[in-house]
């Protein structure tokens, strides 16, 4: 009998209606795909990011959003989120990346891309045109690496 060595590199895809259960539902995702995967050491972080970019398509558009987590060869997992919504926010846009500022302490909202800049090793967002590759029609995709195989170093942005 021969030994089967699972891959390390695999895709989940999920789409998410318009819900306000979708980002619970997206954490519940990437907290089996990561468990199932041996990859605890991110699980944290990136359930946290990815639920903040899932609660921000449903709170800025009308429809649905797509959820995507891939594990990379070299250890990295990307996480991107589509949604319908054709404004890439910062820290996503294109050069000179506007960095976001901390929201004030007592505010009740407007921390979650602040955290993706803090936490992600890596970050951006494409803007996807109807009949784009993609195939999904008009919006954007955000999307963040985490790399839980190497030392805490500086957070970089790569377009």
């Amino acid at each position: 009998m021969g030994t089967v060595s699972l891959p390390n590199t695999w895709v989940y895809a999920l789409r998410l209606p318009h819900d306000p259960r979708a980002a619970r539902v997206a954490r519940m995702t990437v907290r089996a795909a990561l468990s199932s995967h041996g990859r605890q050491e991110i699980l944290d972080v990136v359930e946290l990011l990815t639920s903040e970019l899932i609660t921000n398509a449903y709170r800025h558009t009308n429809g649905p959003a797509s959820l995507r987590l891939t594990a990379l060869a070299d250890g990295r997992l990307r996480v991107g989120v589509w949604d319908s919504h054709p404004r890439i926010p910062a820290p996503f846009g294109e050069p000179p990346w506007d960095s976001v500022r901390p929201a004030a302490p007592d505010a009740e909202q407007g921390r979650g891309l602040h955290l993706v800049q803090e936490h992600a090793d890596s970050w951006g967002g494409w803007l996807i045109e109807d009949g784009g590759p993609l195939d999904r029609g008009a919006g954007k995709l955000l999307w963040f690496e985490v790399d839980g195989w190497k030392a805490e170093g500086p957070r970089k942005v790569v377009a």
